[in-house]
């Protein structure tokens, strides 16, 4: 089973059915190993009614007790020997199983490590939450059943060689059996292909929205949207649910028809071998095997669906696995030099433009069109934006990436010390660190910790607040120094004292250097030097707080919500 440091190789891409032969492939002696064993435990599950009908034949009927004792002690033997190999199955395949799964694990972690700050920009939050819990699992699972699938056809085949020397035409009706019941279970798998990948599609959705409305239950609380978003996640999680029932429908049609059609087909046979038993063409024991052949062969059919309905299933998961492998990181394509000196970010898309050296703020109703001016201002979304003329795709990453950060209220914390956490392995020494701790007003969560500075923090901050993790994320920022600092929302979880504060010592500890925050907050918008009133994507107005305030009634009427919704929270 593959090791926790080892290469998980490259994985095919190509689709949903090659990624699972790539896994297969990955592991290829032990699944040769594992169909194997499954094919020779079914042929003994097929040889207990030859021996038995050679026990009733050779010993029973004629009254050879030494015949009787010699079948009866090879069918004991047998047994043993299969009860191990049924062991060695289980085991083989739950090593396949596991194999599959750290193994999409693995290249799952290495794109998302590959992809970096560009993931949560290409693809959802909830997509990767369905993708890492319920599609690895679903793709481990059908690769499980390769040894019994393949099992099943070598079984098959053996029974019905075993049936021809009873009786052909009995050979024959279990030679046809099969493909009839391919024929009637197949458009019902193709069937649940379609819902199953929409069930997954709607699931991604709806987990999108748990995380949103969780993350947002503060801003919802304050503006009185809390039912609203709570009513359309009830109408998601319906259709997600009447989705559900759709899968379940075709899935139990399935395994219905797995068991059903077998049983019935048993039935048929038998009737076929008692006439002929009636009639002499076949003896007792020859009766016995036939019903024991088929009887048997129930098992290997049903795991026949089974493999066809979990590698349905597996294809689905797979196409989602691959989708999300097939994304690429923004490409260094640039080869020109950064402006050397301090100049002006322009953003042809919406018009707004960053004076060199200023506290700009951009303000929005939708939070997504502000945030989109930041990704293309920090390249991390494909535009026309430049820096001092240049555009910003032909300047090379390394230098935009040294002197532009991107702030992020979500970005991730790692678990580590505090000091750790907001310093990284770069060396900064304590006054620095107090600088840029007493900008971002968390001194008070330094001193409330046990170990100050070094105090364990918990992955994401879990032992830490709302605003504590924000005002730790503004410290991790500040203290990076970066020429140009786009912060994103950095105190939409404060409130209004600790917020006043915040714009005051940012506006100071950043002067001459620019600094763009998305906010729609008036007390940091009070301490901007220049405001984008951006409506629809695009700047509607620009100037200072107190200028659109008075000019402008669309922002007046966005920052006057806001400033309810803060009145609200305290």
């Amino acid at each position: 089973m593959i090791d926790a440091y080892e290469d998980p190789g490259e994985p095919d891409c190509r689709g949903g059915a090659r990624y699972l032969w790539w896994l297969v492939t990955q592991q290829a002696r032990r699944s040769v190993l594992g169909a194997l064993i499954s094919a020779v435990w079914m042929v003994l599950l097929a040889a207990t009614p030859y021996l038995l009908s050679r026990a009733v034949d050779e010993g029973l009927a004629p009254g050879d007790y030494a015949a009787l004792v010699a079948w009866t002690g090879a069918l004991a033997g047998v047994h043993v020997f299969n009860a191990w190999l049924s062991i060695m199955r289980h085991r083989t395949m739950t090593r396949v199983r596991m194999d599959a799964l750290f193994r999409t694990i693995k290249v799952l972690v290495g794109q998302s490590v590959r992809l970096g700050a560009a993931l949560p920009r290409r693809i959802g939050a909830g997509e990767v939450v369905t993708i890492g819990v319920g599609d690895v699992q679903t793709i481990s699972n059908s690769l499980t059943v390769i040894g019994p699938g393949f099992g099943a056809i070598v079984a098959y085949l053996a029974v019905a060689v075993l049936l021809v020397s009873v009786s052909v035409p009995i050979a024959v009706v279990v030679l046809l059996g099969m493909p009839a019941i391919a024929v009637l279970v197949g458009p019902l798998l193709g069937r649940l292909q379609g819902t199953e990948t929409e069930y997954r599609e709607r699931q991604g959705i709806l987990t999108a929205r748990i995380a949103d409305l969780a993350g947002g239950l503060r801003v919802l609380n304050g503006l009185g949207g809390k039912d609203l978003v709570a009513d359309a996640f009830h109408r998601d999680s319906q259709r997600l649910r009447a989705q559900g029932y759709r899968v379940g429908a075709v899935t139990s049609w399935v395994q219905a028809l797995g068991l059903g059609l077998p049983t019935l087909f048993l039935a048929v046979v038998t009737w076929l071998a008692a006439r002929m038993a009636a009639q002499g063409t076949i003896t007792v024991g020859e009766l016995v095997s036939v019903y024991g052949y088929v009887a048997v062969l129930v098992r290997p059919v049903a795991f026949f669906v089974e493999f066809v309905y979990q590698g349905a299933r597996g294809v689905v998961a797979a196409r989602r696995v691959v989708r999300f492998l097939r994304l690429e990181p923004m490409t260094d394509t640039g080869t020109r030099d950064a402006p050397a000196e301090q100049a002006a970010l322009h953003d042809p898309e919406s018009g707004v433009r960053v004076l060199p050296g200023h506290l700009t703020a951009l303000a929005g109703a939708l939070p997504a069109d502000t945030a989109a001016v930041v990704d293309r201002l920090g390249r991390y979304t494909a535009s026309t934006a430049t820096w001092g003329g240049v555009p910003l795709s032909e300047i090379a990453l390394p230098q935009l990436r040294a002197r532009i950060l991107v702030a992020d209220h979500e970005s991730d914390l790692f678990a580590d010390t505090l000091r750790e956490l907001i310093a990284g392995h770069a060396d900064r020494d304590d006054s620095a660190i107090a600088q840029a701790v007493h900008t971002a007003v968390a001194e008070d969560i330094v001193r409330g910790l046990p170990d100050g500075l070094d105090t364990p923090i918990d992955a994401q901050g879990r032992n830490l607040s709302g605003g504590q993790r924000q005002r730790i994320r503004l410290v991790r920022a500040l203290l990076a120094d970066p020429e140009v600092l786009l912060a994103v929302e950095p105190t939409s979880a404060l409130d209004a004292h600790t917020e006043a504060r915040v714009a005051q010592r940012l506006h100071a500890a950043r002067q001459g250097r620019t600094t763009v925050v998305t906010t729609t907050s008036p007390l940091l918008l009070d301490r901007a030097d220049t405001v984008h009133y951006l409506a629809d994507g695009k700047v509607a107005a620009t100037g200072t707080h107190r200028e659109l305030m008075s000019t402008e009634p669309g922002y007046r009427a966005l920052v006057a919500r806001n400033e309810d919704a803060e009145e609200f929270v305290r």
